[in-house]
């Protein structure tokens, strides 16, 4: 796929978030490949065709350049201040015999005190970049300047191995979530923020603190899409399992595409059937293939027939 300068030069999609390497540890052996939630979606977006730019904090060091290099394959642009670190993130994952993974951190997060020059229709965040000190707290500045201006869209992604205590991890949760419009969590997360509530109240929860559409995924069992008029549950779409490693970041990718792609309609029910079904389409392509491998535009549309709203522009 190629990709114009004026493609890149005002992104549709700024994603704020960490990059780092996945050491990858499985019954194969060892081996390296770029990742961190928000790192995935914006290279998810890039594949989809979507300018898109990231902010982020990695080092000028040999996994920095792996990353920059994998981002820009997908025409994903690092925006200035991203090289501030001495050195590159790495997340150690264990795969388990059925695909799932397991994770250990080696990572320090902070952003410089720079905000982007410009404002795209998208500006997505979550996972670490919003709960690890200090860099936690650049990014709720950045949402807070920017939320009325542009679509906010937000994926917790939990690691409770990074957070500190669960009160204090919800609380941050809960002040990020008036600031955006947007809400993905996994079964997994929703749990682990609210063990009290089932997923449809967690969903009810999310859209009371201020979120327009509240999203949580459920694996095989498929989706839930709310918003405060509506509630649609979707079949996942059937796919063998390589593994599941970057599943939920593409998931959120396609969710995006199909944003940008929506035109006017708002959040009609029509509008969430159709983002809900690229978005558990995109999961489906990526958990088929090894590692964090989401689809083109031309992969996902093929598989989707029909489905994309009228004037969406593939790259």
């Amino acid at each position: 796929m190629t990709h114009s300068s004026a493609h890149v030069a005002t992104p549709e999609v700024i994603v704020i978030g960490e990059a780092l390497v996945d050491v990858v540890t499985s019954a194969d052996g060892t081996a390296e490949h770029p990742g961190g939630s928000p790192a995935n979606v914006a290279y998810g977006l890039g594949r989809l065709g979507v300018g898109t730019a990231l902010l982020t904090a990695i080092g000028n060091d040999e996994r920095g350049r792996a990353v920059e290099a994998h981002l820009q394959s997908a025409g994903v642009m690092l925006l200035p201040g991203s090289k501030s670190q001495d050195r590159t993130a790495s997340a150690t994952a264990t795969v388990a015999a059925n695909g799932s993974a397991s994770y250990d951190f080696d990572i320090r997060w902070e952003l410089p005190p720079i905000a982007p020059a410009f404002l795209p229709k998208v500006l997505h965040t979550g996972s670490i970049a919003t709960f690890l000190a200090p860099g936690a707290a650049a990014v709720k500045a950045l949402l807070e300047q920017s939320h009325r201006e542009c679509v906010v869209t937000y994926d917790p992604n939990i690691r409770p191995a990074l957070l500190g205590s669960h009160a204090d991890a919800r609380s941050l949760f809960e002040e990020l979530v008036p600031l955006t419009d947007v809400v993905k969590l996994s079964d997994e997360d929703a749990q682990w923020l609210y063990p009290e509530l089932q997923l449809e109240d967690v969903a009810a929860r999310v859209l009371r603190f201020g979120a327009e559409l509240a999203v949580v995924t459920r694996g095989s069992e498929g989706s839930l899409l709310a918003t405060p008029a509506a509630q649609l549950y979707l079949p996942a779409v059937k796919s063998t399992v390589a593994d599941t490693i970057g599943a939920g970041d593409s998931y959120m990718a396609a969710l995006i595409y199909g944003l940008l792609a929506r035109g006017t309609d708002g959040f009609t029910p029509a509008v969430l059937d159709t983002i809900g079904r690229i978005a558990s389409k995109a999961a489906a392509i990526t958990v088929r293939r090894p590692g964090a491998n989401p689809p083109t535009a031309e992969e996902l549309l093929a598989d989707l027939p029909g489905l994309v709203p009228a004037g969406t522009v593939v790259a």
